[in-house]
């Protein structure tokens, strides 16, 4: 397929600038492929569709306040640093990009804090605005940590102008999030509650998890018509054998497997066998879901709604089909639903 093909008009005022009032209260359409039928509910609805043995699959990766804003040695120009991956622990070198790049060069020394508490050096250009920085900081690893997360704020996407506020802490961050590595939220999590999952834990559904560490390239534009020359960005995923046997276990009963999530579906599909089955991975993923594709381990996916050409939207169209999910966004439209990270959601059975 090409990148044409997924391009629709989506209002300005639809993309969500904030979260809906409570987790469980958003929206939720429900989609039924087999038949093509569309309802209209709200999140917490999800209870009437999931039973005794099905299971659902969550990305428990934790946000950590990736953005940071420091000033630049003699200068004092202000320079934004968005903390991407620690490439080494011991040495406190990590992979980020800088805003304004053009004024950021080897050998550079950044201040942070008010006292400048933490000094980073600039060793090695990556790419454009991508930079791998030395942080000189005396003290324990973990009080460096601690610093940092101190110091960044919650990185909220880029499209949504304002400053981050304490209940983005909160609300940018599922309640299940365990494991810190994320520089953005698996949004599709964002709408379960605690009481919400208590609830269908009483029904017996299961819940296993896999961890995707999501990479700025969650949001990156696909810029080839041909969308087998489109590379994805690589990122870590976790899924061990515990959870495997939960995910396992309901897919030989012919119970529902509902992945939560695009990035969930794509640490799945990272790590099947060929007979279909989830197996224990540690490494890392750059796999690009788009139409046509066969999913192996999930019989139900929930997601959000996503923008235009995304790789996101590609992914849905591939799991709920093409003709029918551009029904459903035309839909969501007219109904107004709220798109993209901090917007309603969708399950598609």
């Amino acid at each position: 397929m090409k990148l044409s093909q997924f391009k629709f008009s989506l209002p300005k005022e639809l993309i969500a600038e904030t979260p809906a009032k409570t987790r469980d209260e958003a929206r939720l359409m429900v989609i039924h492929r087999k038949t093509g039928k569309i309802e209209h509910k709200h999140f917490k609805d999800v209870l009437s569709y999931f039973g005794d043995g099905d299971c659902m699959v969550l990305n428990d990766t934790k946000v950590f306040p990736a953005r940071m804003y420091g000033n630049k040695e003699k200068t004092g120009a202000k320079i934004e640093v968005f903390l991407l991956r620690e490439l080494n622990a011991e040495s406190r070198l990590w992979d980020v990009l800088v805003d304004p790049a053009r004024k950021i060069r080897i050998g550079n020394k950044l201040y942070f804090g008010d006292d400048d508490t933490l000094v980073a050096e600039v060793i090695d250009n990556t790419t454009s605005r991508g930079r791998t920085l030395r942080f000189l900081f005396d003290g324990s690893y973990d009080d460096f940590r601690k610093t940092l997360n101190d110091m960044g704020e919650t990185p909220l996407p880029k499209y949504i102008k304002r400053a981050p506020t304490e209940e983005d802490k909160e609300r940018y961050q599922t309640v299940y999030a365990k494991n810190e590595g994320a520089v953005a939220a698996p949004t599709a999590g964002l709408h379960f509650s605690r009481e919400l999952m208590k609830r269908l834990e009483l029904k017996g559904v299961n819940f296993a998890n896999v961890t995707l560490h999501i990479g700025l390239g969650t949001f990156r534009t696909v810029e080839v018509e041909d969308l087998t020359k489109h590379k994805m960005d690589s990122e870590q995923v976790i899924i061990t054998d515990k959870n495997c046997e939960i995910v396992n276990k309901s897919r030989e009963a012919k119970k529902k497997v509902c992945v939560v999530g695009t990035t969930t579906m794509r640490a799945v599909e990272t790590s099947v066998s060929t007979d279909g089955y989830l197996k224990p991975y540690n490494g890392w993923t750059n796999k690009f879901i788009f139409p046509p594709y066969d999913f192996s381990v999930a019989n139900c996916m929930i997601t959000n709604f996503h923008t235009p050409e995304s790789t996101l939207f590609m992914m849905v169209c591939a799991f709920g089909g093409y003709d029918l999910m551009v029904k459903a966004y035309k839909d969501a439209i007219k109904e107004k639903y709220r798109f993209y990270t901090y917007g309603d959601a969708m399950l598609i059975l």
